[in-house]
């Protein structure tokens, strides 16, 4: 008997009929002999509809108390989706019961709309799977020291299901989603872009927090920290598909790279269109100063991504990063009030017109070039690269918006990823 979690994502729960076509997946999974525990999402479209009803009252919603209020309303989402669930379980003759995250009780901290899971209580969770029961837990949320409920930002809810996973050392967390795995690019964009049958921690670490939307980066993070086997797949196949066919479908996150996955010196190349870039310019140069820039900008909650600082001249500097889309007229706001008269800058310029591109894969750590086969190929195509990073399994590059599917599309041929894996 193995202790299973499963994911689903909103689409796999948008309906009555999809969440029956779930209840008979993990009835499925109960049947043959596993342990179940299923941490699903508000039904598709839900959480924007509750968070619209509150835009509407407050277009600005200012304030630590608002987005206390934001996390009650937008929580109600997940409550539905786990009694629904329950139900239809209960209709297929099984013993279900559900909860939400203050009741397990989820512990997270006070960071409302984008709290971080602390603490998980799993005695609860423990008796009910003892007794036999299908407990479904609600994704993307919590509750904090205060007993104030907290949501974890969008897409916690793989966060929540890696989490419950590690706290119940669970055998295998199975992420339900509108894909069939993680795939070499987007294929709406690359039509010939590949599944990956398998990718690693590392890979899938990068490829998130670059802009890969097939699972939320804080997952990804808690999956390798506390080593939980992660599988991707589609819950949109049969429900009665084969259980031993259906385990190892989609794509496997796996902690080891053999030699077979080192071949790939390329696997994938993700991108992400969400971000804007701000530069300070005429910032003196002296030591401490990118501190005095960044400083209010975390203390104001802003998450800061590729950052540059220019060469000097006459003991001035422009110095440019990254931020959510998002976050920009604010970032902007913040700079201009704050930080330019404190470090004696001369101006603030942005651009929410740009993307991040990026190359992924393990293979790059033994292989010589491959930046410049990037650099070489974006040329070749017209492409101007504004900012550069990178990591050993990684080179990221901001481009403009307009030339991202062009990017991404040269990048997926230049490195063959069009073509069937070795």
């Amino acid at each position: 008997m193995a202790l299973i979690v499963h994911k689903y994502g909103g689409t796999s729960m948008g309906s009555t009929e999809r969440i029956r076509s779930v209840a008979k997946r993990v009835a499925k999974w109960m049947r043959a002999g596993h342990q179940m525990v299923v941490v699903p999402s508000a039904m598709s479209g839900e959480t924007n509809r509750l968070l619209g009803l509150a835009r509407e009252l407050s277009p600005e919603l200012p304030g630590a108390a608002t987005l206390r209020e934001l996390d009650m309303i937008a929580s109600t989402g997940e409550q539905v989706s786990v009694g629904l669930l329950a139900i239809a379980l209960q209709a297929e003759g099984l013993e279900a019961v559900s909860y939400a995250g203050w009741q397990v009780p989820i512990r997270t901290d006070s960071s409302f709309t984008k709290a971080r899971i602390q603490s998980i209580d799993d005695t609860r969770v423990r008796a009910d799977l003892a007794a036999g029961r299908v407990v479904v837990i609600t994704g993307f949320q919590g509750v904090d020291g205060d007993g104030h409920i907290t949501t974890l930002g969008r897409g916690g809810s793989d966060t929540s299901a890696v989490a419950v996973a590690a706290a119940l050392k669970a055998d295998e967390c199975l992420i339900y989603t509108d894909v069939d795995g993680v795939y070499t690019t987007d294929p709406r964009i690359v039509p010939e872009a590949r599944r990956l049958a398998t990718i690693s921690f590392e890979e899938m670490l990068e490829m998130a927090s670059l802009g890969s939307k097939v699972l939320q980066i804080r997952s990804v993070e808690f999956a390798g920290k506390y080593r939980v086997p992660l599988r991707v797949l589609s819950s949109f196949t049969d429900w009665n598909i084969d259980i031993t066919e259906e385990a190892r479908s989609g794509t496997l996150i796996t902690f080891e790279e053999d030699e077979k996955m080192e071949q790939a010196v390329v696997s994938g190349i993700a991108f992400n269109r969400d971000e804007a870039k701000v530069s300070v310019l005429g910032v003196p140069d002296k030591p401490g100063i990118a501190s005095s820039i960044l400083g209010p900008v975390a203390d104001a909650n802003i998450d800061v991504d590729v950052i540059i600082q220019n060469v000097a001249h006459d003991g001035k500097t422009d110095f440019s990063f990254t931020v959510h889309r998002n976050d920009y007229a604010r970032t902007v706001e913040l700079l201009k009030t704050q930080v330019v008269p404190a470090v004696g800058a001369r101006d603030v310029s942005g651009d929410a017109r740009i993307c991040k591109v990026s190359i992924v894969g393990i293979g790059m750590r033994s292989h010589v070039g491959v930046a410049s086969r990037m650099f070489r190929t974006l040329s070749e195509e017209g492409i101007n690269i504004q900012m550069i990073t990178t990591s050993e399994i990684k080179t990221s590059v901001v481009i403009d918006e307009k030339y991202m599917e062009l990017a991404v599309r040269a990048l997926h041929r230049a490195f063959d990823l069009d073509q069937p894996a070795g």
